[in-house]
C-alpha cells in the first residue's frame, strides 16, 4: 500500500516552527546553503620570506568583551548586589554589569514591573523573546495569563511586583546555565529584600529552586509553604506552577487556583495582623 506523501507545510507554518524553536532573527541577508559542495580552491603559490615586523602593542580589549571567570562574576555579582540602597541603583548596577554573558546577547535588561510598595511579589526564570523587546517581564501569552491569574483574587499590575531570577533573555529561550543563575541570583536576591514583600509567589520549577533552596519538582513543592529570610526578616513564600506551563498543560490549572486562593488569603492575614 502506497502511504501518501506528507503535505507541504506553508511559509506560515514554517515561520511558527522556527519561532518556537526559537529561531527569530536572521544571520546574514542571503541564505546559504552548507551541504552544497565546493570548488576545491587551489592552494596559493608560496610566498618569499621576509623579515617580520616588530611586534606591535596589544590593543586594549573593550570591557564588554572581557571574559570573567565565573567565581569571580558571582563574588563581584555579591558585592555589587549589597551595595544597592535602592531598587534604582540595584538597576543602574545591573544595566553596568558585565560578569554574565547574557547581558551581551540579550535586546534589554529586564529588570521587573508592578508596583515596588507591593504586598506580594512574583518572581519567574526568565524572559523571552517579547520581554526582551519590550524590556518588562511577562509581557506575552503567559503574562496575559498571570494578569488573567492574579485579577482573580483582586490584584493587577498596580498591587503587585513581577521580575525574573535571570534579567536577560538567554538566546533562543534557552534554559539559563547554573553558573548564570548563581551570577543572578545575588541581584534577585537583593531585590527581594528591598521590595520586602508579604508573600513571595516562585513561578515554576527553576526560580523555586534557585530562591527556596528545594531540589524538589513542582509537583510537590506546589501549594507549600517557605519561609524566605532575607537576613533581616523572614517572608511567607509559596511555589506555583509558571504561566508558560499552565498554557502547554491547562488542566494544572484548578491546582494554580488553590495556590491563588491559599496567596489572596495570606495576604488577608497579613493584612489584619
Amino acid at each position: 500500500m502506497t502511504v501518501p506523501p506528507e503535505p507541504t507545510p506553508t511559509l506560515k507554518q514554517l515561520l511558527a516552527f522556527y519561532l518556537e524553536a526559537g529561531v527569530d532573527c536572521a544571520l546574514s541577508d542571503e541564505p546559504v546553503n552548507r551541504l552544497e559542495e565546493t570548488d576545491a580552491v587551489p592552494s596559493p603559490a608560496p610566498r618569499p620570506m621576509v623579515q617580520p615586523d616588530p611586534p606591535r602593542p596589544m590593543p586594549a580589549v573593550p570591557r564588554s568583551e572581557i571574559t570573567v571567570a565565573p567565581e569571580a562574576a558571582i563574588a563581584s555579582a555579591r558585592e555589587a548586589a549589597r551595595t544597592a540602597p535602592t531598587l534604582e541603583l540595584l538597576r543602574s548596577l545591573l544595566e553596568n554589569f558585565d560578569g554574565c554573558a547574557l547581558k551581551h546577547t540579550a535586546t534589554k535588561l529586564v529588570f521587573a514591573d508592578g508596583n515596588p510598595e507591593a504586598r506580594v511579589m512574583f518572581v519567574g526564570e526568565a524572559p523571552g523573546r517579547d520581554e526582551d523587546i519590550e524590556g518588562l517581564p511577562f509581557v506575552g501569552r503567559s503574562g496575559k495569563l498571570l494578569d488573567r491569574m492574579i485579577a482573580a483574587i483582586g490584584l493587577d499590575r498596580g498591587k503587585a511586583y513581577i521580575a525574573n531570577v535571570i534579567p536577560w533573555r538567554p538566546p533562543g529561550n534557552r534554559t539559563p546555565t547554573p553558573q548564570e543563575t548563581q551570577i543572578c541570583l545575588p541581584f534577585i536576591r537583593r531585590q527581594i529584600e528591598l521590595v520586602n514583600p508579604d508573600v513571595l509567589v516562585t513561578l515554576g520549577n527553576p526560580s523555586t529552586q534557585a530562591l527556596l533552596g528545594t531540589r524538589e519538582g513542582i509537583m510537590r513543592t506546589r501549594g507549600r509553604w517557605f519561609d524566605y529570610d532575607t537576613g533581616t526578616r523572614s517572608i511567607r513564600a509559596i511555589a506555583t506552577f509558571h504561566p508558560a506551563y499552565l498554557l502547554r498543560s491547562p488542566s494544572y490549572k484548578r491546582m494554580s487556583w488553590q495556590d491563588l486562593r491559599a496567596i489572596a488569603k495570606a495576604l488577608q492575614q497579613a493584612a489584619a495582623s
